[in-house]
């Protein structure tokens, strides 16, 4: 070996990029198509948590009950932005990554098969016999003639034709035809209708809204945010302005299977409302069910759940009415055992003096009382029971803070208890009374609405994603039904007079029609043009080796 030194201008150097070098090698990785198939594949895996775990967006009575249930977990997922999934920095990059490397794949695209279009069908190649389909025979019909009989033939099967006159003095020539351009039409029309439902996510995210609200039967609910129980207004809309609509609800109908092991699984689920697209406008009468929302001033109005609420009547020591209506309790199992609260801020205790009232408890439809204590064992409402516990003291309902009408703060609360001390409490039927200890009131099971929930969206995207959502079938259906295929007919002088013909197809994808369309033409022109000896074998069909 030797040891002599080397000069560094001898060592072979590899390719250097420079800035630009490495911008335009970054561009056609992010704009190839393996990339997007990648970047889709991703875009699909982030969307699963978005189904799996209850969002703030759509969901938040379901998000504050997971964070309840899931202390340990819920810290981890909110610094991942589980809670609202499509809103993260991370989904926004794979979605901005997605939507750049589909435009800038799709652009050349367009612009290469506008090229194609004006092009003209390729010139014959020089071995036909070298085609996967290919036959060949003689006729005593002239080369012009030929030429022409082949033309028209192509002609009537609409395909792009290219017409070669033999040379100078020569006769006979070939014609050239191209067919199936919507495949590659269908191809890009799938590309952009898949940008486009990006496009309609992305305007749906920015100036959509959306908003949950609870109504009782025989309740109405105006399309303003006060009426929302939760809204979620849109990001780039700062306008407080809502579409001008109104509902009432009529009635809520829900069934469920009465026997067998999948027993209280509901059935069949529908909201009968009254609608109207003007505040005081004139209505018209809804059926809304499940997946088939009413639309009604631009909005979509979903059903998305529904429970029930016990009409009760509470009056204080004075006997007067402090309060009366249905209170809606929230449910907490597929058999709606539910939760609640009532709360009388304005009662007066025997002596006639202020005081304010608050009961917990729960409503079970289907009541059973076992050793394991009171439980629902059927969603309907066969034998309906609330159970309440009551409280007096002070609400806390004038303090600076917010607080759940689904909720008592018991803090400031002192809770009725028996004469033996222990608390109190009781379970009623409806036309049940519940009198409190003391002279302090009493309260009156009068009977049962039920209650359904309602999302309420607004997305000027709709129309953007309907359509893109039909032209992506129509283009991947025409993508994988269209065949792109090319056929030549060479008409020569055959020796002595007459022509050789020499049909030949080639198609792009393995398909057993273009045998079929080789075997029909060559079949009409061995009609217009017969074959020199009429014993001739019919054509064979060779495959390429």
């Amino acid at each position: 070996m030797s040891t002599a030194p080397r000069d560094d201008a001898e060592r072979p150097l590899g390719t250097r990029l420079g800035p630009l070098g490495w911008l335009r090698w970054t561009w056609r990785t992010l704009t190839s198509m393996r990339t997007a198939l990648i970047l889709l594949l991703l875009l699909s895996l982030a969307a699963i948590p978005g189904s799996l775990v209850p969002q703030d967006s759509g969901q938040p009575s379901e998000a504050a009950a997971f964070r309840a249930d899931h202390p340990t977990l819920t810290p981890v997922y909110e610094k991942l932005g589980l809670f609202d999934v499509y809103a993260s920095p991370w989904f926004a990059a794979v979605y901005l990554l997605l939507f750049l490397s589909l435009g800038g794949c799709i652009l050349p695209r367009c612009l290469q098969f506008a090229r194609t279009l004006r092009a003209r069908p390729p010139t014959p190649p020089r071995r036909l016999d070298r085609m996967p389909e290919h036959t060949r025979w003689t006729s005593p019909t002239s080369p012009d003639e030929a030429l022409e009989a082949a033309r028209r033939a192509l002609r009537r099967r609409r395909f792009r034709l290219r017409m070669e006159k033999a040379g100078a003095g020569g006769s006979g020539g070939a014609v050239s035809g191209e067919k199936g351009y919507l495949r590659e039409a269908g191809n890009l029309l799938f590309h952009l209708a898949l940008f486009g439902l990006l496009v309609a996510l992305a305007v749906g995210g920015l100036f959509g809204s959306t908003g949950q609200v609870l109504v009782v039967e025989g309740d109405s609910f105006t399309n303003a945010r006060t009426q929302y129980d939760d809204f979620q207004p849109a990001k780039l809309d700062s306008s407080d302005e809502l579409p001008a609509f109104s509902f009432r609800l009529e009635e809520f109908t829900g069934k469920y299977q009465l026997s067998g092991p999948q027993r209280g699984t509901p059935t069949f689920f529908q909201a009968r409302v009254r609608a109207s697209k003007t505040v005081g406008g004139p209505e018209r009468e809804v059926t809304i069910r499940v997946n088939d929302p009413m639309e009604v001033g631009g909005s979509k109005v979903y059903l998305v759940g529904h429970g029930y609420a016990p009409v009760v009547t509470v009056r204080d020591g004075k006997g007067d009415v402090a309060w009366s209506g249905p209170v809606p309790f929230l449910p907490q199992d597929a058999f709606v055992r539910s939760t609640g609260v009532v709360k009388v801020p304005d009662a007066r205790d025997h002596d006639g003096k202020p005081t304010q009232l608050g009961f917990t408890g729960l409503f079970l439809p289907t009541v059973n009382l076992s050793a394991d204590g009171w439980s629902s064992v059927y969603p309907g409402a066969a034998n309906p029971a609330l159970v309440l516990t009551a409280y007096h003291g002070d609400l806390g309902m004038e303090s600076d803070f917010g607080q759940s009408v689904y909720q008592l703060d018991t803090s400031r609360m002192t809770q009725f208890t028996k004469k033996d001390g222990s608390p109190f409490a009781k379970g009623l039927r409806p036309g049940d009374k519940m009198t409190l200890p003391d002279g302090a009131g009493s309260l009156t099971f009068d009977g049962l609405k039920e209650w359904a929930s309602f999302q309420v969206a607004t997305n000027p995207s709709n129309g953007t994603a309907l359509w893109s959502s039909i032209a992506a079938g129509l283009g991947l259906t025409a993508s994988l039904f269209i065949r792109r295929r090319r056929l030549w007919i060479r008409i020569r002088p055959a020796s002595g007079s007459g022509s050789q013909i020499e049909v030949a197809g080639l198609e792009r994808t393995a398909s057993a029609q273009l045998a079929k369309e080789v075997a029909h033409l060559t079949a009409e022109l061995r009609r217009a043009l017969p074959p020199t000896d009429s014993a001739t074998p019919q054509p064979q069909y060779q495959e390429h080796p």
